[in-house]
């Protein structure tokens, strides 16, 4: 219990420190929100992929599909890693940097605002993150709450307190640079922690290969379709897989906290530095928490179960951790710590500075200068965590598990929604206004409706995580299509919006060749 202790106090101690640290550099809006557009590539990619990987995906996620898909669920780590973390910083990295900063937009919902030139679109979205993103805030707590009660065998709602605090503190005090230093702390920890778990899990079941024979042999009575179902290269279930892919991979384009840390690049290397490095980070922790997930199965006869004899997803990382050595266990602790907070840090900041810049500033309140706005989004972050924990508290006690399944619906409308809209406005000067409001009430009604009318749904849609897959894919094809039969946009606005990619910039000789 010391040792677990200990690593948490040292922990917490240096996460404040940063804040306090780099409450200087949070004197503006510009400078607390997007760090002065200058911060640095490392801290960038950090910030990229401790935002992306949460306790959700390394204790939630890597259970549930580790025990469906068996070691197929490491495609979905590669997925969060090309397609997730590779492909963004060259498909949307350069041109969200260039035209944000010539549209001067801070926010996803401003820049629809900005390039569509549309107020009520700026609201709509700035609606659509604050409802989708809380709940999906108050998930993070639960990835946590299993480990937290077999580690110290206390009450979660103190764990819950302490994330809640310690995040309020840092973020506050320090906004974006304090939360990307952090992050960047917190990744080497999630980074040096899944090496050191999935090496003493194989370590326990004789190795890589003895491991995968184990696996191998699980036969029909225990979930396989056919025996080495789950050792295989699809696994059982290869369409369910697909859209697990999909959503948690190209979903990334399109949530606001995710497409921010592009606003901050300033050079063209960064690009390439931020993404070799978010995608290393990706396939360390993504990689490795669906691999860990994977052997699941191994534990079948100690893991959790309901009622009704079915496994409790949740309880599948924690059983498997159980039998380490408390060095180890404390060091599962800080991984899956840093992983929610950091995360419940970008959450908050992406939530708090919507709501300020895109729905009261000019709307509720007509006159706001930049120190008011400062303080009300620090304000509005700390009651974004006090409502987030409220909630975690409130689905903890009332064993509720209804707003923990919410994480899939929260992506699915989020990224449903802004994905294409996002996407085609930085490269095609044809996309409509009305094309927008499509892909938005498309979205957003398919997620609502699959919460409450799931039942009638088609099958493969009755998943949250199909059904917000689906709504991404969809997104691509309405917004050209209803662009194409729609009016076409005011020439004058296209041309200022695009003109920043025409501008004319001079590069050594290194770099560009020219006419040599």
């Amino acid at each position: 219990m010391v040792i677990k202790l200990g690593l948490l106090v040292m922990f917490f101690a240096v996460t404040i420190f940063v804040g306090i640290y780099f409450r200087k550099k949070a004197a503006s809006v510009n400078d607390f929100v997007l760090g002065g557009r200058a911060v640095g590539p490392w801290l960038t990619a950090f910030a990229y992929g401790t935002t992306y990987f949460s306790a959700v995906v390394f204790v939630g996620y890597a259970g549930q599909f580790g025990w469906r898909f068996g070691t197929a669920a490491v495609w979905i780590g590669l997925g969060n890693a090309f397609v997730g973390s590779l492909m963004p910083w060259f498909v949307l990295g350069r041109r969200t940097r260039i035209m944000t900063n010539h549209l001067k937009s801070a926010t996803m919902p401003e820049f629809f605002g900005s390039r569509y030139m549309s107020t009520a679109l700026k609201i709509g979205a700035s609606i659509i993150v604050f409802i989708f993103l809380i709940p999906y805030t108050a998930s993070l707590y639960n990835g946590l709450s299993r480990l937290f009660a077999m580690a110290f065998n206390a009450d979660f709602i103190y764990c819950i307190l302490a994330m809640a605090i310690l995040t309020a503190i840092f973020v506050v005090a320090g906004g974006y640079f304090a939360t990307a230093a952090n992050n960047f702390i917190q990744g080497f920890i999630m980074l040096a922690g899944i090496v050191v778990i999935i090496a003493t899990v194989l370590k326990d079941n004789g190795g890589f290969t003895a491991a995968i024979h184990s696996l191998a042999r699980i036969n029909v009575d225990e979930g396989a379709s056919v025996p080495g179902v789950f050792a295989s290269f699809f696994g059982p279930d290869p369409v369910s897989l697909l859209g697990v892919v999909l959503l948690t991979s190209i979903g990334t384009w399109g949530l606001p906290q995710m497409v921010a840390r592009f606003y901050s690049i300033n050079s063209e290397k960064m690009i390439t530095k931020g993404a070799i490095v978010s995608t290393v980070f990706a396939l360390f922790v993504a990689g490795g928490s669906y691999f860990l997930g994977s052997f699941g199965r191994l534990y079948a006869s100690v893991v959790e179960r309901n009622a009704n004899g079915a496994v409790i997803f949740d309880s599948i990382v924690p059983t498997i951790i159980s039998g380490f050595s408390d060095l180890l266990i404390g060091i599962v602790i800080l991984l899956v710590f840093a992983a929610s907070i950091s995360t419940l840090a970008s959450l908050v900041m992406a939530s708090a500075t919507t709501l300020t810049l895109d729905f009261l500033k000019g709307h509720v309140i007509k006159k706001m200068d930049d120190k008011k706005q400062l303080v009300i989004i620090r304000f509005l972050i700390v009651v974004f965590i006090i409502i987030s924990s409220i909630i975690a508290i409130f689905q903890y006690r009332g064993g509720i598990t209804f707003i923990a399944q919410l994480m899939g619906i929260s992506w699915g409308a989020l990224a449903g929604s802004f994905l294409a809209p996002f996407l085609y406005g930085l490269y095609w000067r044809r996309t409509s206004r009305l094309s927008v409001w499509c892909c938005f009430l498309f979205s957003t009604t398919l997620m609502i409706l699959n919460i409450f009318f799931r039942s009638s749904f088609p099958a493969i849609l009755q998943s949250p995580i199909n059904a917000g897959a689906f709504a991404m894919l969809a997104g691509l094809v309405i917004v050209p299509a209803v662009s194409m039969l729609s009016k076409a946009p005011e020439k004058t606005v296209v041309d200022n919006c695009f003109s920043c990619y025409e501008e004319i910039v001079s590069v050594k000789v290194r770099d560009d060749l020219g006419n040599k």
